[in-house]
């Protein structure tokens, strides 16, 4: 009867299930980077590449590796001293149970990886970024698969376990590395959100331009026309300095205009973090340089016309 009772102490069930969903939640977070540097290092047309939404995804999945991970590699490394000490706790029913609960999610996300990867070739849609995800869900789960069955299979702590725990703290520090190359320094981060705080800026001012022309049939002199205490549009001011963004009629006529804006970070076309940089198809316009950067602006009357006037009273039938 003790040892029944030592075998299912809230400690041990409190650690155990700690351990799993560790693992599962790093799983995840590591083969969502994987995914993403795919994304990353294979774009393609059919598949636009959002980089705000990429890195967002790789921010949420290093966070949680940061938090998650270490608990992971803690808890585990807590329950094989207590193993050591207390072998009847392998043995214990909430840890089998967990532990041929993961099997049986790894070797479902095996199969269904497989059966998805033989459907796609069975119609020809196969491509390099579908086959390398696959296959990193397929490593990923098969390493956890394989650990844990010959862990389960064993009397005593499996020898791998040591070999486990620092190829796995390898690789996932390896990865933070690299995702840190691709999205940048927190710094980095706060620059380009900057930068694109920006950009909404001048493209919200831009079409407030276009409907005071379209309501006023000329271009407003200066920002603070558009003011509009109804609607309560304000003219924004640069996030970092707080100073009017700069506005220049260039051709009255014509209805041709400047907007100006002081960038922290360059945003070049036909790269990752530029063409779609601002998480939207139309960010192509708003490309820009480092520094002090301008952009011409030309209203096309056919696109935009006048609004009609409503009708007069008098001409209203009684």
């Amino acid at each position: 009867m003790e040892q029944e009772i030592k075998r299912n102490l809230p400690r041990d069930v409190f650690l155990h299930l700690l351990a799993i969903v560790a693992l599962y939640w790093s799983s995840i977070s590591f083969t969502t980077l994987l995914w993403q540097f795919i994304n990353y290092f294979f774009q393609d047309s059919l598949s636009p590449f959002y980089y705000e939404s990429f890195a967002g995804y790789i921010r949420f999945a290093v966070s949680s590796l940061f938090i998650i991970f270490p608990v992971f590699i803690f808890t585990s490394w807590f329950l094989n001293k207590i193993y050591k000490k207390e072998l009847e706790v392998r043995d214990s029913k909430i840890r089998k149970w967990l532990i041929y609960f993961t099997l049986f999610i790894a070797s479902l996300v095996m199969i269904g990886d497989l059966i998805t990867v033989v459907n796609y070739f069975l119609g020809g849609e196969i491509a390099i970024k579908f086959i390398l995800k696959s296959l990193s869900v397929f490593l990923v789960a098969g390493v956890i698969f394989g650990y844990y069955l010959d862990d389960i299979r064993r009397q005593t702590p499996t020898p791998l376990a040591k070999y486990f725990a620092w190829a796995s703290i390898i690789l996932v520090v390896a990865i933070i590395i690299i995702s840190f190359f691709i999205i940048g320094s927190p710094t980095t981060a706060k620059l380009m959100q900057t930068d694109q705080q920006r950009v909404n800026d001048l493209s919200n001012i831009q079409y407030q331009i276009v409907n005071y022309w379209q309501a006023k049939e000329k271009l407003p002199e200066t920002l603070s026309d558009l003011t509009d205490v109804i609607s309560g549009f304000t003219a924004p001011t640069d996030p970092e300095t707080k100073i009017n963004y700069e506005y220049m009629i260039i051709d009255a006529d014509k209805l041709s205009f400047q907007l100006c804006a002081t960038f922290s970070r360059e945003s070049k076309s036909g790269q990752a973090e530029s063409s779609y940089y601002y998480g939207n198809a139309t960010s192509q316009v708003w490309n820009h340089g480092i520094g002090r950067i301008c952009f011409d602006r030309t209203i096309d009357k056919d696109l935009y016309p006048v609004n009609d006037k409503k009708a007069e009273p008098s001409s209203i039938a009684k």
